[in-house]
């Protein structure tokens, strides 16, 4: 089964920012996340169209199964 951590923000100007990062560590607390998002957004080294992240929309874990039917 594949897990993402997906940090959702918004932008300045209101856009919405999805972050994806695979195989995230099981230990994650919401209080983790939130904190390491926080810092994200302090450190305001991502953009999109030149609007910084601003706030943060929620945070989620995405649990994925795939079963191959055919495999060629």
């Amino acid at each position: 089964m594949a897990k993402t951590l997906q940090l959702n923000f918004n932008t300045a100007s209101g856009k919405k920012v999805t972050m994806t990062v695979n195989d995230p560590r099981p230990d994650l607390t919401t209080q983790t996340v939130e904190a390491a998002m926080q810092e994200i957004i302090a450190l305001d080294v991502f953009e999109l169209n030149g609007a910084s992240l601003a706030t943060i929309v929620d945070a989620r874990i995405v649990e994925r199964n795939v079963t191959e039917l055919v495999n060629g």
